[in-house]
Formats: C-alpha cells, sequence, structure tokens
C-alpha cells in the first residue's frame, strides 16, 4: 500500500496551492494529489473568458502549471481517479478502482459540482443530456462550448448570475442570437437589488441580449439535439445552444460516509480543520468559521480556493494559521465592471449604505452590521474594492463614518488611516 505524508483529494486551485505550499516548507514528505479529472492545473477563471472561447488567447494558456512542475517538485498527480471513501481511524483512502492509499494528513478539496438541469425533457431516450446543452464546470465543458458556438445560430443562458452573464457576453461576440431566462423578477436577485440588476439588464438589452424574466421551461425540444425550447406559459423559442447556470451542488455522499461533519458543504474551523483528526478542507466545498465575517460561510471562487489551500496546508505541517481573507469575485462584460466582496448579501441585520447611483452608471452597496463593513456590491466602482476589503479586514468602525461612505466623491482610503 502506497503511503503519503500528505494526501491531497481534489486537483485545483486549493489542492495545488497545498502542494505547492507544502513543498516550500517540507522538501522530503510524500504528496499525493487525486484529481477526478485527467487534466494538471487549468485556469478555471478563464474559461468563462470571451477571449478564450473565441481563439483571441492561445489554448495553451490554460494551464497554470506544466507536467514538469509536478515532476520537479516531486508531486505524485494522480489524475482520472475519484475517492470512494477512508478510514480516519486506520488512515486509508480508497479510490473506485479499488486502489488504497495510507495517509499522514488528509486535505479535502474537492471542489463543486454544476447543478443540472432538472427539465426531464432535457435528457434523450437513453438517460444522456441532449447535445447542444453545456454546463461550464470542466475544461472538457469548456471545448464543448468552443466547438459548437463555431457553428450554432441561436443561444438561451439559463440561470442569473455569473455563467450566464458571462457565457451571455461570449454568445454575443460569437455572433449568435442570445436569449436569457429568468426564475428570478430581475437578474442576480437577491444578492443585487432592483436598481443594481436594471442597470445590468439595460446593458444585456442594448447589446441585443433579450431577457425573459420570472421564466422557466417546460420542455426541451428534439430527440437527441437540442431544437428549442417551451416556455411554462406556453413561449416557444428555437435555439441551437443552451447554457446552464443554475448554481452548484456539493458532492459529499462519500465524505458524509466517511465520518465527516457536513451542512451545506464541508463543516471546518478557522483551521480549516474538520471534526476528524488530521482532515482538513479547503475550496468551494469549505464551510468554514470566516473570523472577519464572524459567521460560518462558503465562498466559491478561485481566489478564496488558492489562499484556503495555502492556509490548510500550513496547518496541516502544524504551524497553526487561521484562514483570514476577505474573499472576492469580479467580472466583466457588455462595458459593465462588476465585483462582490466580503459577504455580499442583504438580511434584516443589515444595513445597505448605497454609493453612486444607478443614473451616473457608477452604483455600489456598501453592507454592514453593527459598527463594521462585511461586503460590498459594486458595479462600475470595481476601483473601490481593495479600499473596502481593507475596512473589512481591519474590522474599522464606521459608525461614525456613513456620510462619508456614502458619498461617491470620498476617498474611502482616508478612512484606513
Amino acid at each position: 500500500m502506497d503511503k503519503y505524508k500528505y494526501l491531497i483529494v481534489g486537483g485545483g486551485a486549493a489542492g495545488v496551492s497545498a502542494a505547492e505550499t507544502i513543498r516550500e516548507n517540507d522538501k522530503e514528505g510524500r504528496v499525493g494529489i487525486i484529481s477526478d479529472e485527467p487534466y494538471i492545473l487549468y485556469s478555471r477563471v478563464m474559461l468563462s473568458k470571451p477571449n478564450f472561447f473565441l481563439g483571441k488567447i492561445p489554448f495553451e494558456s490554460v494551464w497554470m502549471k506544466k507536467e514538469d512542475w509536478y515532476k520537479t517538485n516531486n508531486i505524485d498527480f494522480l489524475g482520472g481517479k475519484i475517492a470512494k471513501n477512508f478510514d480516519a481511524t486506520a488512515k486509508t483512502l480508497t479510490l473506485t478502482d479499488g486502489t488504497t492509499f495510507a495517509y499522514e494528513k488528509l486535505l479535502l478539496a474537492t471542489g463543486v459540482n454544476a447543478r443540472e438541469w432538472n427539465v426531464p425533457s432535457a435528457k434523450t431516450a437513453d438517460g444522456k443530456t441532449k447535445k447542444g446543452i453545456h454546463y461550464l464546470r470542466t475544461l472538457e465543458d469548456g471545448k464543448g462550448i468552443m466547438e459548437q458556438i463555431k457553428t450554432a445560430k441561436r443561444a438561451i443562458t439559463v440561470g442569473g448570475g455569473f455563467i450566464s452573464f458571462e457565457m451571455a457576453d461570449l454568445l454575443k461576440l460569437a455572433g449568435l442570437e442570445t436569449t436569457m431566462l429568468l426564475r428570478e423578477s430581475y437578474f442576480w436577485e437577491p444578492i443585487l437589488d432592483s436598481a443594481s440588476a436594471k442597470m445590468l439588464e439595460d446593458a444585456l438589452a442594448k447589446a441585443g441580449v433579450k431577457v425573459i424574466k420570472n421564466a422557466e421551461v417546460a420542455e426541451v425540444l428534439g430527440a437527441d439535439s437540442l431544437e428549442g425550447v417551451i416556455l411554462k406559459d406556453g413561449t416557444k423559442i428555437q435555439c441551437d445552444m443552451v447554457m446552464c447556470g443554475i448554481g452548484v451542488t456539493y458532492p459529499l455522499e462519500w465524505i458524509k460516509a466517511s465520518g465527516v461533519a457536513v451542512q451545506k458543504g464541508i463543516l471546518a474551523n478557522e483551521f480549516l480543520e474538520t471534526n476528524l483528526p488530521d482532515v482538513w478542507t479547503a475550496g468551494d466545498v469549505a464551510e468554514y468559521s470566516d473570523i472577519l465575517l464572524e459567521e460560518r460561510t462558503i465562498m466559491g471562487n478561485w481566489v478564496n480556493a488558492k489562499e484556503q489551500g495555502r492556509t490548510a496546508a500550513l496547518n496541516m505541517m502544524g504551524k497553526k494559521t487561521p484562514f483570514k481573507f476577505v474573499s472576492f469575485y469580479t467580472t466583466s462584460g457588455f462595458g459593465m465592471n462588476i465585483a462582490f466582496v466580503g459577504d455580499a448579501s442583504a438580511g434584516p441585520d443589515r444595513v445597505i449604505i448605497p454609493r453612486g447611483s444607478p443614473e451616473i452608471n457608477s452604483y455600489a452597496r456598501i453592507i454592514a452590521v453593527g459598527k463594521e463593513l462585511i461586503g460590498a456590491t459594486m458595479i462600475n466602482r470595481t476601483v473601490e474594492m481593495n479600499a473596502i476589503s481593507k475596512l473589512i479586514e481591519n474590522n474599522v468602525d464606521i459608525s461614525a463614518k456613513l456620510a462619508e461612505l456614502a458619498d461617491p466623491n470620498f476617498d474611502l482610503k482616508k478612512l484606513l488611516n
């Protein structure tokens, strides 16, 4: 039985960041990465960028590590392998092919899966997804989209979030007639308010994207390949591509069965430790105690995953380090720059401080609980993202500074002094 001092399940940003951090500090301990994908580390961020899909950036630029990097750093990459269970007492992990490994320290950085579109007629008679229906989570997903946009004419995006926004931008740039379907009453509800959403919806409309709200698909037309959809109100839309961006699911069954405490994700403390000894978690699947926001949270983005991987690795090596990081996500499209910082959700205990306005096409919503900021949404004000992150990170008392926060001409960096 092969034995690893550090065994990592997940070959994405969190897993590779952990392996890199371990090797920087421990030159001898054996490191193994188990990945359900056959590919070494690639940029999931680039997968959603139009310039990549449209061939304006060389395909090779998707790789974030070379095979030689794994060899040079003596890191075993076990690609195309799926973990089935582990025994925290015996400290062994078993794959679906029957292979078993022993470990001293285990990191669960499995990531998440794209939520499957639950329209029964989206499947063929033999249970396969109809050709033309796409998700965007893996490199294979990206390859499929890149191939079809060369010949497709009409497309639909399903969902009101980052994936749908970025894919709609890609589809329009590729020259496709594009329709966006939202179950909600406005774009990005409830993270954004209706005023923020209208800014984005106006930009979509100006670019020629048709947005249909409060809409759900009742039927997918076509036998093996997509030919169109029928909405629940009877509207029929012809299309040869559907991009599904309807959230994610958490692959927790085997992890829970192995004794790890889970809720929405894998539960962890501020050191990214699970309830089991010598088992840590990191990345999109981690539901951790955020010491800045003082709440349990999940942050699913690339930068957060990379930082968590690094922190988990330090703790695996005995360097007790709490995870302290203000997560953020940015995107752009249709001439709009968007950023979410920290905890951007609204709630009854939260004060929303508007900054700028939709009328000037520059609008932020700064979110506070008590005397401190916890997050923000920003449209065409992303230059202020760093200052807001620092205000959150440093727990700055803003109770007497609400007027300054609401003044779009006030330099937020002055609140850090």
